[in-house]
């Protein structure tokens, strides 16, 4: 096994509004993606091999600020994400943590859909 995570779905109610808001908070495109008739994904960019992952909005769906915790790694600074939340429609949650041994800094904050969502970075 390479990574732990290999795909992750955050779970969106509007794929729109879900779409800009990751694109705006991570300045990254996302490649929309039709699972179905009834699915649709926006994903993530990422590299293979490698972890991958999407917003998806479909009928089994469903946002929660509880559950499985999903990180998402930010660029250049955790700070610079922070400072789109605001305006890309998120809220903070969790105020930005140094990690100990240089492993980084890390944050929560709450999503366009209402998920809670973790960000990290090494600075």
């Amino acid at each position: 096994m390479t990574n732990a995570i290999n795909w992750f779905e955050i779970p969106a109610r509007d794929i729109d509004r879900a779409q800009r808001f990751y694109e705006k908070l991570l300045g990254a495109s996302l490649r929309r993606e039709a699972m179905g008739p009834e699915t649709t994904l926006a994903v993530f960019p990422y590299t293979e091999p490698g972890a991958g992952g999407c917003v998806m909005a479909g009928p089994n769906a469903v946002p929660a600020d509880t559950g499985t915790l999903v990180y998402l790694g930010v660029a250049p600074t955790l700070d610079s994400a922070l400072a789109r939340l605001s305006a890309a429609g998120g809220k903070l949650l969790t105020p930005k943590v140094t990690l100990p041994d240089g492993m980084g800094v890390f944050a929560h904050i709450e999503d366009s859909e209402g998920n809670r969502v973790g960000l990290h970075a090494l600075t």
